[in-house]
């Protein structure tokens, strides 16, 4: 089933009220049928002590990312949606400006999604890959 992306994008932004995604200044940019975009900043809350974007930051946005894809496509009246594994793959450093996220689903069964993602620079050069895996969980 693909992602419903009937959705505003500033209804789906609205949900990271008072959240980590608030925060970190996640905001989804970009709904497709299989993937779902999203910027970060990369300042001081996203920072660790040397500067760099922090790769928890990252895992974060992975997280955010696939969590968010997977509510667009169960019924969130009947369905919770709970990340069981997030791993992300540091490959270069950014110091400012801001990153942009990709996670596209790979896997779409009744009980489990698993994503792949990609965060870029500005430049569209990879900063991290990773994977999240959530479950679907009847309310």
């Amino acid at each position: 089933m693909p992602l419903n992306t009937n959705i505003p994008l500033a209804q789906i932004n609205a949900f990271s009220k008072d959240t980590l995604l608030e925060h970190l200044a996640i905001e989804v940019t970009e709904i497709g049928h299989d993937f779902i975009t999203a910027t970060m900043p990369v300042d001081k809350r996203t920072h660790q002590p040397a500067g760099l974007l922090h790769g928890g930051a990252s895992a974060a946005l992975i997280e955010s990312l696939g969590s968010m894809g997977s509510s667009l496509i169960v019924d969130m009246n009947k369905f919770a949606i709970v990340g069981v594994e997030v791993n992300a793959n540091h490959t270069r450093g950014v110091k400012t400006g801001k990153v942009i996220g990709t996670a596209k689903i790979v896997h779409e069964g009744r009980k489990t999604h698993v994503w792949q993602a990609d965060i870029h620079n500005e430049e569209g050069k990879l900063v991290c890959t990773g994977r999240l895996t959530v479950i679907i969980i009847e309310k």
